[in-house]
């Protein structure tokens, strides 16, 4: 595949869409089985819903970063990217909420595009930036925290802080 990083992003885009939703759905789907749950939507709070977005993105940068090994600044990006998605998610979700005092489902689906989309964009501007904004300095280091939020979203699946951004609107349940 040609390496136009403006058609990769827009393919980042399309399966972080098609991912998230469907990861939405697939807990229960299977059944509510335990192996899935720490990567799919186990309930309706804002900490799933950001578990949404992170896999996708996360699984399509790694199998982008395979066809982009020449770029030192890859991982640093798609941090940054992922970083500000999972921002985005709880920010946008809690203001909106705070001012209309309710949550219709559209808007919260609108959200989760919208978060993906603000992503990708940011993402591509930081590749195609020629100032040293875009560079990385530790891509491992990048690579490691991207690797402590996925160990956040398994642990965090089991053992669910009573904080209000895990805490499922519908059930006042948290986790599983």
């Amino acid at each position: 595949m040609k390496r136009s990083i403006g058609l990769w992003q827009l393919l980042g885009f399309a399966v972080t869409s098609l991912g998230g939703t469907i990861l939405h759905f697939l807990y229960d789907w299977l059944g509510e089985a335990a192996w899935i749950a720490p990567f799919s939507g186990v309930n309706e709070s804002t900490w799933e819903h950001m578990k949404l977005l992170f896999w996708p993105m996360l699984i399509f940068a790694v199998v982008e970063s395979f066809f982009f090994r020449d770029r030192e600044n890859f991982w640093c990006v798609k941090l940054r990217g992922i970083i500000l998605g999972l921002v985005l998610i709880p920010i946008l979700f809690y203001t909106y909420n705070g001012v209309l005092g309710k949550s219709p489902d559209w808007i919260n689906i609108a959200i989760f595009f919208i978060s993906a989309a603000t992503s990708y964009i940011y993402e591509t501007r930081l590749f195609n930036a020629e100032s040293n904004k875009a560079r990385c300095r530790s891509p491992k280091l990048a690579i490691g925290v991207l690797c402590v939020i996925a160990l956040l979203f398994v642990v965090f699946t089991f053992l669910t802080p009573e904080i209000a951004i895990f805490k499922d609107p519908l059930t006042k349940t948290y986790g599983i």
